[in-house]
């Protein structure tokens, strides 16, 4: 589109394709009082009387005028049922085309009274003229449209000789353009209302309702006595001879401890003397016996090693009994120490309660170092064999069940443990370290198995036409190891298996899609052996229970379920 523009006037060519909006933009946007709208042929846009009242109540806020430059015959009622100004080129005389049944076929602009145009005159000027300005040489007569800001309305004189139509303005105060801004807000919400709607129906219908269904049935106790041979190398069950095949799981745990040593051991020099050696005879004769050299001799708590052969020769008597004496005997401490320096000591001679002697010694010195006692090898031998082996009975339970299989706590062993010691007892050390290490064994079965064994027990006992095992009493049984030989442990299995109707909870929940809790309590009851049936359904709107068997829980109490509750 092209325009041709002055400081009062401009002239706006519409395109076919052009919007209304465009054209209240152009209007808008243009800086010129007054407008000429050069229309094409077949303009569609203003076939709308909406969009005539649009374009009107733009060019009014806006403090335009506009110009119709058209010679389409359809569009003038219609512009001027609004007030809107025609003319056929932008030369020729604007007016406001008659609507129809109009009494004024040719109301034309009034120009403003300082100009001198009126509506008798204004028809033989150009559209550009009533702008109030002159023409800019070398222009063309279509940049020339104007119009006044309002049409002059008519004196009270005129009135009685004709009828005189409402100003176009005045019909413009009373037009109710709706406001499309709103009307698609409006839409636009109503589209989310609805989407919310049916989502919400969804919901309620299809994802919410659920069924739950309890029911009781009778039970009965039967107890269960076993005695099974788990064996590694049996590939099958063998319920004739209750043999199990089993897998020993092992794990090896080395553990140390370390505990300071309490033994001592005197390195310092050994204390030396002499002691003299009294004995008294009173019967036979000749002189008492020697003693023989390496005799221990003591004195509090002391004892000291004679060196030589101590002989003893009579020196007086005594109520007729003989007193002998002995020449002076070395001696040396038994052991390193000061403590072992004594002076004018009594003795007594080991093996000898007819001898006494008396000495002193001195040259014992103390040099004390920790030695590895015994008593420490087995004190850390102890803490060893009090270790918790919780986290190893747990391991081996869990490699188990890693592996299918059921864990028999009952047979966790531990192993001979092979212990060794860093130092040996009377090695000089201040801490000895035991190490040990021992193979923990646990075996498993397959539970299946299990089921097989404690069924084949309960076989002569029920009527398995009728009955079955609801629990088979395997979580609370009591089991003992018995006698072990090689890799077979004989195992005995103590426990109460609870018996009642077989109902298969998978059936249940076929049969109850989509029936009334009326319905669904009556077939089930029709059971032997079921007591009472609970149904209960939610949300509180849910009539029935659902169709999809996912969404209805069985649960039933005394009663085998053959292919689960969920």
């Amino acid at each position: 589109m092209a325009t041709a523009a002055s400081n009062s006037k401009d002239t706006i060519y519409v395109d076919v394709d052009d919007e209304i909006t465009t054209i209240i933009d152009k209007v808008r946007s243009s800086s010129a009082r007054v407008l000429a709208l050069v229309l094409p042929k077949r303009a569609s846009v203003f076939q709308s009387i909406v969009n005539m009242k649009l374009l009107k109540r733009s060019a009014d806020e806006a403090k335009k005028h506009v110009v119709l430059i058209t010679t389409e015959a359809g569009l003038m009622p219609l512009a001027g049922s609004v007030g809107l100004y025609v003319a056929a080129t932008p030369s020729s005389k604007p007016e406001v085309p008659p609507t129809a049944g109009a009494g004024n076929a040719n109301q034309v602009v009034d120009a403003e009274e300082d100009d001198g145009y009126t509506a008798d005159n204004a028809g033989d000027r150009a559209v550009g003229d009533l702008s109030g300005e002159a023409e800019p040489v070398g222009t063309s007569a279509i940049e020339t449209v104007d119009l006044p800001d309002e049409p002059e309305m008519p004196d009270a004189a005129d009135e009685d000789e004709a009828p005189a139509k409402k100003p176009a303005k005045a019909k413009d105060r009373h037009l109710k353009v709706p406001n499309f801004n709103k009307f698609r807000l409006r839409l636009f919400l109503g589209a989310i209302v609805l989407v919310l709607i049916v989502f919400g129906l969804y919901i309620c219908l299809a994802i919410l309702p659920k069924a739950a269904i309890a029911i009781t049935t009778n039970t009965s106790a039967l107890n269960v006595n076993l005695t099974m041979t788990l064996n590694p190398s049996a590939q099958a069950v063998d319920t004739s001879q209750n043999v199990i095949p089993a897998t020993a799981q092992q794990q090896q745990k080395t553990t140390s401890q370390q505990v300071a040593t309490t033994g001592q051991q005197n390195n310092g020099q050994t204390a030396t003397g002499s002691v003299t050696m009294t004995a008294q005879k009173c019967s036979g004769s000749g002189n008492p016996a020697s003693v023989p050299a390496g005799t221990g001799v003591s004195t509090n708590g002391l004892t000291f090693i004679t060196q030589e052969t101590t002989v003893f020769h009579i020196t007086s008597f005594n109520n007729g009994c003989g007193i002998f004496s002995s020449d002076a005997t070395s001696i040396t401490a038994q052991n390193a120490g000061s403590k072992y320096n004594v002076s004018n000591a009594t003795f007594t001679v080991a093996g000898r309660s007819d001898v006494t002697a008396t000495g002193s010694t001195s040259g014992g010195t103390d040099d004390i170092i920790h030695i590895v006692a015994q008593a420490d090898i087995d004190n850390a031998k102890q803490k060893l064999a009090s270790q918790d082996t919780n986290a190893v009975k747990t391991s081996l339970e869990q490699a188990l069940r890693g592996q299918g299989l059921y864990p028999l706590e009952t047979t966790f062993n531990a192993g001979t443990p092979v212990i060794t010691s860093d130092n040996n007892a009377g090695d000089q050390a201040d801490t000895v370290t035991v190490t040990q290490a021992v193979t923990y064994t646990m075996y498993g079965v397959k539970q299946a198995d299990l089921d097989t064994l404690i069924k084949h027990a309960t076989d002569g006992q029920i009527d398995p036409s009728k009955q079955s095992i609801l629990n088979d009493g395997l979580n609370s049984a009591t089991m003992s190891v018995g006698n072990t030989s090689g890799n077979t442990v004989q195992l005995t299995l103590q426990t109460t298996a609870t018996i009642g109707p077989d109902i298969n909870a998978a059936d249940i929940k076929k049969q109850a899609a989509g029936k009334k809790i009326g319905d669904v309590k009556s077939f089930i009851n029709a059971i032997p052996g079921v007591t009472k049936v609970d149904v209960h359904l939610s949300p509180f709107w849910v009539g029935a229970v659902p169709g999809k068997t996912s969404k209805i829980t069985v649960t039933i109490t005394g009663a085998a379920q053959t292919h689960g509750s969920n």
